[in-house]
């Protein structure tokens, strides 16, 4: 068993670091909700360390006995730095980079003492944090500043073995407590991708000391994924590629890419750096780089396809609306829309809203109930899609003309909070009302009804009783344009001819000029006539 760290022990781990990894890498990337649900952490460390690994034999067979310790660290941390992959990538290969600086400061060229790995701990907690332009706890930085604390801890003539155990141990230990201290973790009821990755290295560390394989494992969940945290960490893209700079531009070069995107880190030093963002502006990124430098290895992900290809869903964005008939049905199918058909007075299930969010088949849905029924079945489906990993929300339509007109204004493009803002705002702009036909004796706000009364309606209240639909649809206009109004949808039923519904409309235009008024064939029962004002 070493006593102290040389080179044939950071070759040996650098060897079992990779096949560690391996055997867990499929776990890790399960693990993977934050910052994006894209399912790549433990491919990106794998990659990032199989580099550090690569770089480290060329070193071998180029220097041969040659080789001192600080070198084959410094060989292995220019390795990760050159081949990081992912957010995850980049800051591990800054922890190997604090152990080579600390090694190299210690001025031993074949030999490290306990004292040294002690420091070397801190210094590569130190250099993760600096390298993360807003540090969050809850990740692997915490992981490997637990590590450093652990081992600070330890008295002095603590064995190589003892100081070794000692930080997985505290690692392990702190990726548990990893759901307590970020959110998303506890939502998706997972522990941090890439401080279990960490863990994993240290565990083989402790191998290549002790020779004990530590085998800990976590049962990766089926799908946790949580997609309102993609917008919430930059954007859609990752952009990433090494920059030749001088050390001093790097501190402007993470204030830039800071205010173009998030999850930024920046590390290297001597001249050579590795950069990486989320952001939703590729451009903007990369025109950071030049003003500090010459950026090279330009590397764009699309996160949005990668968190598709995780739950087998297109990226982008899809509606689901209720239409209670075939018209308005074929109305929204026209316009992409994924329609749940409701059927008579009957609101559709949470399964039938389900179902709809199923053959969207896309990461982001918005359900448009259409009545106010409806809306809550809405809100519950919602609920359930959030927990199957695709980001929902509910626009609470009370009527198919505010669905229309939200769905006028929808903008696929925009990012998911301002497209529903949007909509929401259309939706809640447009003035409903409608007509009915009685079928049976009641009390209403407008006064008792009998059986064959046209009711007008305006947003759920009778506030017209009349005998022809044609008077009653006038009287209710009326108040619905009585605080203004430029647009009027008029929606008709199957008990009202299309040419009786054409009529009406030449009569709104006669009686309130300059209002647009527009006409369609919706098909639903019950109501031969639907009434919105924008």
């Amino acid at each position: 068993m070493p006593e102290r760290l040389d080179t044939d022990v950071v070759r040996r781990w650098a060897g079992l670091g990779l096949e560690a990894l391996a055997r867990h890498r499929d776990e890790i990337d399960a693990l993977n909700v934050f910052p994006v649900p894209d399912g790549d952490t433990g491919t990106n460390m794998y990659l990032t360390f199989s580099s550090a690994a690569e770089a480290l034999d060329e070193e071998v067979a180029a220097q041969g006995e040659a080789l001192d310790l600080p070198v084959s660290l410094a060989s292995l941390a220019r390795g990760a730095l050159l081949g990081a992959r992912g957010n995850s990538g980049i800051i591990l290969s800054q922890i190997v980079r604090g152990f080579a600086d600390a090694v190299e400061g210690a001025g031993d060229r074949a030999v490290a003492g306990t004292d040294v790995l002690v420091a070397a701990f801190r210094r590569a907690s130190d250099s993760a944090y600096a390298a993360v332009a807003e540090p969050r706890e809850g990740t692997v930085l915490s992981v490997v500043r637990a590590a450093a604390d652990a081992v600070g801890l330890l008295g002095p003539g603590t064995s190589l073995a003892g100081v070794v155990t000692a930080a997985a141990d505290a690692a392990s230990e702190a990726l548990a407590r990893t759901p307590d201290q970020l959110e998303v973790l506890a939502r998706a009821g997972v522990v941090d991708a890439g401080g279990r990755g960490l863990v994993v290295i240290l565990d083989a560390l402790v191998e290549t000391v002790t020779g004990d394989r530590r085998e800990s494992g976590v049962e990766p969940p089926a799908l946790p994924l949580d997609l309102d945290d993609l917008d919430g960490e930059g954007g859609a893209y990752e952009v990433m590629f090494l920059l030749d700079s001088d050390d001093s531009a790097v501190p402007a070069l993470r204030a830039a890419l800071t205010d173009v995107g998030d999850s930024v880190v920046v590390v290297g030093g001597g001249g050579l750096w590795n950069v990486h963002v989320h952001t939703d502006d590729i451009g903007a990124a990369v025109e950071a780089g030049i003003a500090a430098g010459r950026p090279h290895r330009i590397r764009v992900t699309d996160l949005r396809d990668d968190v598709s290809r995780r739950t087998g869903r297109a990226s982008g964005r899809r509606l689901v609306a209720v239409a209670h008939g075939a018209g308005t049905a074929a109305l929204l199918d026209t316009a992409d829309v994924t329609v749940v058909r409701a059927m008579g007075h009957v609101a559709p299930s949470t399964a039938e809203f389900l179902d709809g969010v199923e053959r969207a088949r896309t990461t982001e849905v918005v359900l448009l109930p259409s009545d106010s029924d409806s809306r809550p079945v809405a809100e519950a489906a919602a609920e359930q899609a959030r927990a199957a990993g695709v980001r929902a929300s509910v626009i609470p339509t009370r009527s198919i003309v505010q669905t229309l007109a939200a769905v006028a204004v929808h903008d696929p493009e925009a990012r998911f909070d301002d497209d529903v803002v949007s909509m929401t705002r259309a939706a809640g702009a447009t003035r409903y009302g409608g007509v009915s036909i009685a079928v049976k004796e009641a009390v209403t706000s407008a006064g008792r009804c009998s059986v064959g009364d046209v009711l007008g309606i305006v947003e759920g209240d009778v506030v017209e009783i009349g005998s022809t639909v044609d008077e009653v649809v006038a009287r209710v206009l009326g108040r619905l344009l009585s605080t203004g109004g430029e647009l009027v949808t008029l929606v008709h039923g199957d008990e009202l001819e299309p040419t009786e519904a054409e009529s009406i409309a030449r009569g709104a235009r006669r009686a309130h000029p300059g209002v647009e008024v527009t006409v369609y064939d919706g098909g639903q029962p019950y109501w031969p006539l639907i009434l919105g004002v924008e």
